[in-house]
Parts: structure tokens; C-alpha cells; sequence
């Protein structure tokens, strides 16, 4: 009977490990019909993509909205990285847009909170635990879009890095990029579709799908059944519980996933607001893997945005994690805001709306007017 189970937990695993192959195939050949795409789009929506992004502040909440329409920023990212590699939108311009896509990503874990309204104890718990997330990739971009608006501090370290992996010095403005190998499937496609506005919808949708399907079989493969059972573990130290964010979500490919992890366990008792922190900062490093895949094989721009999204979420984990009081700031302000919606249960959800939708649409709508 052992034996039994034991054989179908292998079959499982290695059709797991397929599905992972064949996600990260689809993922590449997505990430490069985005890129065909946007290419081949007329100069006019160009254009207009431009003007948009040309005011930092409308750039971050479209990244954010996005975000929070898609629910999941690796997706998000990603078509940012290919965006960048078609030449349509030059590395400054993205990476606000890029921090509006860390602090989109957040949404899900908020919205798995709301699932214990009807307990009023576990509700306050995990909406501590869902809005943490929210603190902290806020707090992270109050710091860093100032200084990247006014001295290009994330564009500028990104590039050097960048440099050091492909000496050249195109980093904005029309890039000639490299060829991947799913490069004639791609152009034949976008040839036969021959409408390169509905050949970036089929690409942004294939992105998606292989996301969903890599972040499932990885579970599948790696996480479901460690997760519970090193709970004590993951969570005995706030590096340990870091170190294990971090590995979560570069396995899965979603902050989203690993975060909605965490909030059943905070509702639960089973892990405290506090030690819960140090998981999520891990979370959001993860996550820039998907921008780092879809940098591969691309422009030098894309590698440098990849780099960006790394940066800023190390960044962030380098001024909350090595200091208790400053680690403990989104603890408190999470936890506050936890204990208020309790008393008026409705804030969740206006919480949810203004941050997410309301706010984000009103800025982009009035600012092109």
C-alpha cells in the first residue's frame, strides 16, 4: 500500500515537472510574440503609449491598475520587460511602472483576507496579514520613486549593473534586439493575425495562462506538501522566514501565491503579523524571477528593467529586515488598520476599492485629459 502511494506521488511529481517545462516553453514564446507585437503596433499608438507614461506618477498607478485588473504582477512585468525590448518605451518611463506593479500585486492577498469577515477575531488577523504587504511595497515606493524621479537612482545603478553583462550603452529610445528561438513562430503568427493590437492581447493572455500553469505545477511539485509540515521552521527566525520567502515564490512564480499562503496561517494563530513580515519581503524578491526569464535573449534595456525590479524590491528588504523598529512600523500601522476595520467591517472593502480601482483611474482619466 506504501509502495503504491509512494509510485503515485513520483508519477505525480515528474508529470508536475513536465508541465513545468512545457509552462516556461510557453512563457518565452509569449514574452516574445508580446515583444513581435509591440513592434509591429502603428507609430501613433506608440505614441500614445509615450504620452502616458511620460508623467511618472500616471505611469506608477497604470502599472498599479494593471496589476490589480490582471492579478499578477509577474505577468504584468513581464510584458513591462517586452514592451521595453520592442523599443516603444524607454527604461525610465517603466520603472515606475514597475513599482505600480509591486504594490498591484498586493490586492490578492487583501481580497483572501475579506473570506473570514464573518469571524471577527480571525478577520482582524488576516487583514493585518493581507494589508502587511500593502505597507510595505507603499512604503518602499515613497522612498524610491522621489529618487528616481529626481536623480534615475534605481535607472542608473540598474544600467551599470547591466553593463557589466553586455557592453553597450542603448538604454532608452529604439533598441535592436535579439532573436530567441521561438522568433519564426512568433513573426509567422503576428504575420498571419496581421493585427499587431490583437497579437498583443493573445500574447499578454499566453503569459498569463503560462504563469498560472508554472505557478501550479511548481506547488504541485515542491511546496504543497512541505509547507504545513516546516511551518515551525520557515517562521522560527526573521531571516530563516526571509530565506524561505524568497525560495517560495522564485519557485512558484507569484507573490501572490506565497502571501495568500501566510494569511490563513495569521487568522489561524498559527504565525503572528510580526514573524509573518520578514516572509513577505522575501515574497516580493521572488517574484522578480519572471521579469529576470523574460529578459533572456531580450535588449539590454530589458535586462537593466529586469535588474530594476530587483533592485527595488531588495532595496526594500535592506531598510526594513536588518532593523526591528523599522521592520516593526508596517507591523503596527497593518495591525492598527486590522483592528479598525474589525469595528466597521465595510473599510475592508472601501480599503480595497480606492487603493486598487478608484484612485489609480481617476489619476490616469484626469491626467490625459
Amino acid at each position: 500500500m506504501e509502495s503504491l502511494e509512494l509510485e503515485k506521488n513520483k508519477v505525480n511529481k515528474t508529470k508536475s515537472y513536465l508541465m513545468m517545462l512545457l509552462a516556461l516553453m510557453l512563457f518565452i514564446f509569449a514574452i516574445d510574440l508580446l515583444t513581435v507585437a509591440m513592434s509591429h503596433l502603428n507609430s501613433a499608438v506608440a505614441e500614445g503609449i509615450l504620452m502616458a507614461t511620460r508623467n511618472p506618477f500616471v505611469s506608477l498607478f497604470i502599472g498599479l491598475l494593471m496589476t490589480a485588473l490582471i492579478q499578477s504582477s509577474s505577468t504584468v512585468t513581464a510584458s513591462i520587460v517586452a514592451v521595453v525590448a520592442s523599443g516603444h518605451l524607454t527604461l525610465e518611463q517603466a520603472v515606475p511602472m514597475v513599482m505600480g506593479a509591486n504594490i498591484g500585486t498586493t490586492l490578492t492577498s487583501t481580497l483572501v483576507s475579506l473570506s473570514y469577515i464573518m469571524n471577527k477575531r480571525e478577520f482582524k488577523r488576516a487583514l493585518s496579514a493581507g494589508m502587511l504587504h500593502d505597507i510595505f511595497n507603499i512604503f518602499t515606493v515613497i522612498i524610491l520613486l522621489p529618487l528616481e524621479i529626481y536623480f534615475g537612482f534605481l535607472s542608473k545603478i540598474s544600467i551599470f549593473i547591466a553593463q557589466l553583462f553586455i557592453q553597450d550603452d542603448a538604454y532608452s529610445g529604439p533598441i535592436v534586439y535579439n532573436k530567441v528561438f521561438t522568433r519564426p513562430i512568433t513573426e509567422w503568427i503576428s504575420t498571419t493575425i496581421d493585427i499587431p493590437f490583437l497579437t498583443m492581447i493573445l500574447s499578454i493572455f499566453l503569459v498569463f495562462a503560462a504563469i498560472k500553469i508554472l505557478s501550479t505545477a511548481v506547488y504541485k511539485a515542491f511546496v504543497v506538501n512541505s509547507f504545513q509540515d516546516i511551518n515551525k521552521l520557515i517562521f522560527r527566525n526573521p531571516y530563516m522566514a526571509f530565506v524561505y520567502g524568497t525560495f517560495f515564490t522564485a519557485a512558484v512564480q507569484s507573490s501572490t501565491v506565497t502571501t495568500s499562503l501566510v494569511v490563513p496561517l495569521v487568522a489561524n494563530k498559527k504565525v503572528s503579523v510580526k514573524k509573518a513580515f520578514p516572509f513577505i519581503i522575501g515574497a516580493n524578491i521572488g517574484t522578480t524571477i519572471t521579469a529576470a526569464i523574460a529578459a533572456i535573449y531580450k535588449t539590454e534595456a530589458a535586462i537593466a528593467l529586469a535588474i530594476v525590479h530587483f533592485l527595488f524590491n531588495f532595496i526594500g528588504a535592506l531598510i526594513f529586515l536588518p532593523f526591528p523598529t523599522l521592520r516593526n512600523i508596517p507591523v503596527i500601522l497593518a495591525m492598527y488598520m486590522g483592528k479598525k476595520s474589525v469595528k466597521s467591517r465595510f473599510l475592508g472593502f472601501v480599503y480595497i476599492l480606492l487603493t486598487f480601482f478608484i484612485i489609480p483611474f481617476l489619476l490616469i482619466y484626469f491626467s490625459n485629459d
